[in-house]
């Protein structure tokens, strides 16, 4: 299958990676600086592709079967959208969109042509999320009570002078949105996805060369009755402290941990049986944030293609998480709670906020 990547900055290598894990035949990179395309290209020891500075180029001439778009945020949405309307597959690293409305014309372009589209929450497929997932799913934790997931990390000026685009309304969004939003994917998928209500707070605290929040706080009220809390922040002192997603049911509590939900820390349940006694203490060993998850998301994308199924982490996965960040936004703009699904709403709405 022939695969092209968009956008050669900091995630790009987890792309590529993933693409030689399972064996795509790598047509071809772009990116609107040659420079990153090269170090990318050698770093890979990729010799036999085409490098482009513009995508529709790129798309015209190496006809890639299947494309990521790793790009600044603000631009993925208009690449997808050329892309599905050209029947390329395409891979969308997070968010998916800066707006519902965008969100909503990926999915509705991607259905009318028959294209699929992952959004890439590659967290789903860590060993200790996929642990719980199962145990969700042959409800263990019977009526669910509440989660929480706490994204608790540093990123200093260093980190935002890489790439002018971060931190601002147009092409990244804060915290929540660039950071914590794998987590917040996490939550919503484990609690039950259908949400009554948000109500959110962000602050700018220590990061005023930035137009978008370092913090942000959520609770969510499921349709299910459950409780949900959100904290994320850029602000830990002086390094990333850990990712933690908690699920509290009358019959069992998982606490998930790690830098990247990547351990089980806590793993109980009522009718304990022989396979909870591995997952106690399961850590899975990971090099970077960003875990292992990219290699197994790109799999069952390409699995998805040749069996025209739906992909584990379909465009609906990628609009759900956007749609709670989002709205705690717009609750944060109101100051008052949100009532979902949320018609219409845009990081550009946010302009000024701070």
């Amino acid at each position: 299958m022939k695969y092209a990547l968009i956008g050669c900055g900091r995630i790009a290598t987890n792309h590529l990676k993933a693409a030689a894990n399972n064996e795509l035949n790598i047509v071809a990179l772009c990116d609107i600086v040659k420079e990153q395309m090269d170090f990318l290209a050698g770093k890979h020891n990729l010799t036999n592709l085409s490098k482009f500075i513009d995508y529709k180029e790129m798309i015209a001439v190496a006809e890639p079967e299947l494309v990521s778009i790793a790009t600044e945020s603000g631009n993925h949405a208009e690449i997808a959208l050329y892309c599905i309307e050209h029947g390329i597959h395409v891979i969308i690293e997070k968010p998916m969109a800066m707006s519902i409305a965008d969100a909503d014309k990926i999915i509705a372009l991607a259905e009318a042509k028959g294209v699929k589209v992952s959004a890439c929450h590659q967290n789903r497929f860590n060993l200790a999320v996929q642990e719980l997932r199962k145990a969700i799913e042959a409800q263990r934790f019977g009526k669910l009570s509440h989660g929480t997931v706490h994204v608790r990390w540093n990123r200093g000026p260093q980190y935002y002078q890489q790439a002018p685009w971060r931190g601002t309304w147009a092409q990244d969004g804060g915290a929540l949105m660039n950071q914590c939003i794998h987590g917040i994917d996490l939550l919503r998928w484990m609690m039950g996805d259908e949400i009554e209500e948000i109500y959110g707070v962000t602050r700018q605290q220590f990061h005023n060369y930035l137009e978008a929040e370092d913090v942000g706080m959520a609770v969510i009220k499921f349709k299910n009755g459950a409780i949900g809390t959100i904290e994320g922040t850029t602000n830990v002192f002086p390094k990333n402290l850990e990712e933690t997603l908690y699920i509290f049911g009358e019959k069992g509590t998982v606490k998930i941990g790690g830098t990247s939900t990547n351990n089980i820390d806590v793993w109980e349940f009522e009718d304990e049986n022989a396979s909870d006694k591995k997952n106690k203490g399961l850590e899975e060993a990971t090099s970077n944030v960003y875990g292992n998850g990219h290699t197994s998301l790109f799999s069952d994308m390409i699995a998805s293609i040749k069996e025209d199924r739906k992909p584990y982490v379909d465009a609906y996965a990628g609009k759900n998480a956007l749609e709670v960040v989002l709205a705690i936004y717009k609750s944060q703009k109101s100051g008052k709670p949100i009532k979902l699904p949320l018609n219409e709403f845009s990081s550009l709405d946010m302009m000024g906020e701070f």
